[in-house]
């Protein structure tokens, strides 16, 4: 299936909602196509391009729901699919927190879709591989990348006349960089709702660089340390944090936002007063669609305010039960930044750690947001201002909380995984021990 325009998914979906007998009706449509390209040791390895389309049927009776889900639109299809949700609807036991559907909404018009990506070909895709493989052989660099773009749709229809559309499309590039002698290794990444914004030859230099000068690390204790987090590092801490604001598990003592004794820190200055962070579905650097999946209107909205808790995810039942307005978590984020260059930070550095980015974080304690991982692809010790040599990389405990409160500077906000995040100086930040790891 291509990309249905608005009115043709409407049409489709109309179809699929007069064959329910069910007492509600909820249908899904999802499609996207596009395309990949991924290189290794300084060769083009694979090159696909995938098309994808779900309809997905959720019939209720009651309390009782049940989902089924096809890829296939003839008229016999639709049919099937229907009533197969319809079979297992009368199977299932009642949901206790079961929500009837919507009625219908006000959205805001979509920001998310670029014609650009969509039209890519594969010839492009094989020039921005080139574009990273070419500098870097020059430099007897081995290069290892993985560029994906997709183009779609998502439309959502209920049997009380909910209707929501909203048109994407990604691109989304990643490489690291080896030197001959295994010690040194950089990497990077970009992704943009335009491919016109992305530039793989720009993006390859900063991580050849790195690997060169990341070579044969010298091994330094570990112990609290001022890091200088680039925003791919700094983007996992913020992003896990984000991902925790829901106000069930802070209404339910399982979160941290719940507070000793009952209740939550909604409204209590929790981080430095300068960590701003916001919602915009329609943002022009990180624009996402403009309704949740079940159907919810998505607009600007603040989570952290001058360091203050000013909103909580709301799902429609904890909603419903704590007499609140249904608040969805975004899909992406915004963390408002300041003046400072990454080049200043580390001038201003008297003893320190530059962090390229985090990997393998795992979650130690929800309560507290502690988190573990190590550090990887670029670690380098400075002093007096100047970087002064490659360290080996290490394991870190750390709470994007606690770093929030020991924040020292801030820079202008990158683009991360969808998100927008500014580097960020740090004092106090824990590292517990080493790692051989490159």
């Amino acid at each position: 299936m291509a990309i249905l325009s608005k009115e043709e998914a409407r049409s489709l979906m109309e179809k699929v909602i007069s064959l329910s007998r069910a007492d509600e009706c909820v249908v899904n449509l999802n499609s996207t196509e596009g395309g990949n390209i991924r290189y290794a040791r300084n060769s083009v390895s694979t090159s696909g391009a995938e098309e994808n389309s779900t309809l997905i049927v959720s019939s209720s009776f009651g309390k009782k729901s049940g989902t089924s889900t096809i890829n296939e639109f003839d008229e016999a299809s639709l049919e099937k699919v229907v009533r197969r949700s319809e079979e297992l609807a009368k199977l299932a036991p009642e949901n206790p927190e079961f929500m009837g559907a919507m009625e219908p909404q006000q959205y805001l018009e979509s920001k998310s879709y670029f014609k650009s990506t969509d039209d890519i070909s594969p010839d492009q895709r094989a020039n921005f591989a080139a574009s990273s493989i070419n500098p870097a052989a020059a430099k007897n660099i081995t290069a290892a990348g993985f560029m994906e773009d997709k183009a779609g749709f998502s439309a959502m229809m209920n049997s009380r006349g909910l209707f929501a559309y909203n048109q994407f499309s990604d691109v989304d590039f990643t490489v690291t960089m080896r030197t001959e002698d295994g010690t040194g290794s950089g990497w990077v990444r970009r992704d943009f709702n335009d491919v016109k914004k992305l530039d793989t030859g720009e993006a390859s230099q900063i991580a050849i660089e790195k690997a060169m000068r990341s070579r044969n690390p010298k091994a330094i204790e570990p112990g609290k340390y001022t890091v200088i987090l680039e925003p791919a590092a700094a983007s996992d801490l913020i992003s896990n944090m984000m991902s925790s604001m829901g106000a069930r598990n802070a209404d339910e003592g399982r979160s941290f936002l719940s507070k000793k004794g009952g209740g939550t820190k909604l409204g209590e200055k929790l981080v430095d007063e300068r960590v701003k962070i916001y919602s915009d579905p329609q943002h022009p650097e990180a624009p996402f669609a403009t309704w949740s999946g079940d159907g919810v209107p998505l607009k600007k909205t603040s989570w952290i305010e001058n360091g203050v808790v000013k909103n909580m995810y709301y799902d429609r039942y904890w909603a419903s039960k704590q007499g609140r307005e249904a608040l969805p978590a975004p899909a992406r984020f915004v963390m408002e930044g300041g003046n400072a260059s990454l080049e200043e930070m580390i001038k201003n550095t008297k003893r320190g750690v530059l962090v390229t980015r985090l990997w393998y974080i795992r979650a130690v304690d929800p309560q507290t947001l502690l988190y573990t991982g190590l550090t990887r692809d670029g670690t380098f010790y400075i002093e007096n201002g100047k970087i002064m040599y490659p360290v080996k990389n290490f394991r870190f405990n750390e709470s994007p909380i606690i770093m929030l409160n020991n924040l020292e500077a801030l820079g202008k906000p990158q683009r991360v995984e969808g998100n927008l995040v500014p580097p960020m100086k740090i004092r106090d930040f824990t590292f517990t021990s080493l790692s051989d790891a490159v």
